[in-house]
């Protein structure tokens, strides 16, 4: 363990023999938010992560974040979506645009076709009637 480890460790044991000897004289004191109000004093609510909050307020909190991570979730859900919507119809368009042109190469290979075989099929000096 680290120096500072270890000093955190010693003000941990003392702040918790400290909280313990107020918790026997005093009923009001729940002991089981004792160590979390321990760690947030000892180490600050920054490093803790968290401010001390009872069990109740705690577990409420916690729901609260969940609900506006949950928020978060659907609104990215509903832009990604939206996005590949987007996307989407871009790419129907485009295929739209190249059927068409396709249409249109076709129809003119098949009129030069026409065109050629009209050329090819003209009366011939050769036949006799009689």
């Amino acid at each position: 363990m680290t120096s500072e480890a270890t000093e955190i460790v010693e003000k941990l044991k003392d702040k918790k023999a400290e909280y313990e000897a107020i918790a026997l004289s005093d009923s009001s004191v729940i002991l089981d938010d004792i160590d979390n109000q321990i760690i947030t004093e000892v180490l600050g609510p920054e490093r803790y992560g968290r401010q001390y909050m009872p069990s109740g307020s705690q577990a409420q909190a916690e729901v609260q974040r969940l609900r506006d991570q949950m928020a978060q979730i659907q609104v990215s859900t509903v832009d990604q979506i939206a996005q590949l919507k987007a996307e989407a119809a871009s790419r129907e368009v485009e295929v739209q645009r190249k059927y068409e042109e396709l249409q249109l190469q076709l129809k003119a290979k098949a009129a030069a076709r026409k065109q050629s075989k009209g050329k090819n099929t003209m009366p011939s000096s050769n036949n006799f009637r009689i």
